[in-house]
C-alpha cells in the first residue's frame, strides 16, 4: 500500500532537477533521508516522482537556447575568478553556509593573497530564482573589516561582468 506524496513535495522535487547541482542518486537520498525522516515517504512513490520530474527536464532542454542564462552565468563567474573574486555557484543552502564555502575556497586558493573578494548566491537564492524571480548575488571584500571600503569596488566588477555578459543588474552602487 503505497502513501501518495504531499503536494510540496513534487515541487521540492522539481526544484532540485532544475537546479541542475544534484544527480538522481543525491535527489533520492535528499528525500529519504535528509530533508524527511526516514520512512516518512513511500520510497517507490519519491523515486518514480524524481525519475518522471527528470524526464521532463531532459524533454524541456531540447527547446532550451544554444546558450543558456547558466551559460552566461558560469563565464561571468570564470571571469571573476580570473579578476580574484572568489565566485561560488549554489554556496550552500543559507547566508551562513554560504560564508564557510567562501572561506573554505578562499583557504584553498593557490594564491590567498590575490584575493579581493568574493560572490556567491545559495540553495535559497537559486529555489527563488526557479519560482521566477531575479537572482539575489551577494558579494564583499576580503577581509570583511574592509567592507565600507572596498564591497562596492568588489560589487563594481561583478556588475560590470554581469553586464558584459547580458545581465539586467539591479544594484544601488552600495555594499
Amino acid at each position: 500500500n503505497t502513501m501518495p506524496l504531499p503536494p510540496e513535495v513534487f515541487v521540492e522535487i522539481a526544484t532540485f532537477v532544475r537546479g541542475g547541482f544534484e544527480d538522481r542518486d543525491s535527489i533520492v537520498q535528499a528525500f529519504l533521508e535528509d530533508l524527511y525522516e526516514p520512512g516518512e515517504l513511500d520510497e517507490t512513490v519519491v523515486t518514480r516522482a524524481i525519475d518522471e520530474a527528470i524526464r521532463k527536464h531532459e524533454e524541456q532542454k531540447q527547446h532550451w537556447p544554444a546558450v543558456t542564462d547558466c551559460d552566461r552565468l558560469d563565464a561571468v563567474f570564470d571571469a571573476l575568478n580570473r579578476q580574484g573574486i572568489i565566485a561560488l555557484h549554489n554556496a550552500g543552502y543559507t547566508p551562513s553556509d554560504s560564508h564557510v564555502d567562501v572561506a573554505q575556497a578562499h583557504a584553498e586558493h593557490p594564491a590567498p593573497s590575490s584575493v579581493m573578494g568574493y560572490c556567491f548566491y545559495h540553495g535559497q537564492d537559486l529555489e527563488r530564482v526557479l519560482r521566477g524571480d531575479g537572482l539575489l548575488l551577494s558579494f564583499g571584500p576580503m577581509p570583511p573589516r574592509t567592507e565600507a571600503a572596498e564591497g562596492p569596488r568588489v560589487g563594481a566588477r561583478v556588475a560590470a561582468e554581469l553586464q558584459r555578459a547580458g545581465f539586467a543588474v539591479e544594484w544601488d552602487g552600495t555594499f
